[in-house]
């Protein structure tokens, strides 16, 4: 599977293109997520603590793919499936333009072109997300599995956002969890809590 960067979130109108700053494509926390699993991969049975040395690079991408693909084996069917209902949705957003009442014919035909340009960056742009979602949920099972209660990483906008959606996973099974960003030996630390016995 071919992930690559692609960009920001597009706003698509019958007035033109733009794309929102801050609203990155989610290929940028990537290597991120990969350096996070690759430091929870430990025999903690041996051993209880772990330390890892964090290297950050764009070559983790495929990495993380042969991964991730071990947790989830059926990984490029469900991205598949994901997309093909995310491009069903962008053919009836399509579709919908015709109904806007407040749309003149030549503004409905200039939204739609628009719609037309962004699909494949839109559909590649979705491919990205949902590869990061099975990321962070291959984190939580790792987390799960082991029984993790605490991982402590360099602070980084980035890994605060991956913790934030593993926070949100983790959520979402009952599990609860907090990251706290402290100041140890001259550096920020986020420490990621969860209530996992």
């Amino acid at each position: 599977m071919k992930l690559e960067y692609i960009g920001f979130r597009p706003i698509i109108s019958q007035n033109g293109i733009s794309f929102k700053q801050g609203k990155d494509d989610k290929f940028i926390y990537l290597p991120y997520v990969y350096e996070i699993i690759n430091a929870l991969s430990n025999n903690y049975e041996a051993n209880k603590n772990h330390s890892y040395n964090i290297k950050i690079g764009s070559d983790n991408i495929s990495k993380l793919y042969n991964k991730i693909l071990d947790n989830f084996s059926n990984l490029d069917e469900d991205i598949e499936k994901k997309l093909t209902s995310y491009e069903k949705h962008l053919d009836l957003e399509l579709e919908n333009i015709e109904n806007r009442t407040n749309l003149s014919d030549i503004e409905k035909d200039i939204y739609k072109t628009n719609l037309n340009l962004m699909r494949d960056y839109r559909i590649k742009r979705a491919k990205n997300k949902i590869f990061y979602y099975y990321s962070v949920l291959a984190i939580a099972e790792t987390i799960k599995n082991n029984k993790i209660k605490e991982i402590n990483i360099p602070f980084n906008e980035k890994f605060w956002h991956v913790l934030k959606t593993l926070q949100g996973v983790l959520a979402s099974e009952k599990i609860n969890s907090n990251i706290k960003v402290e100041y140890i030996d001259s550096n920020l630390r986020l420490k990621f809590l969860t209530s996992i016995y």
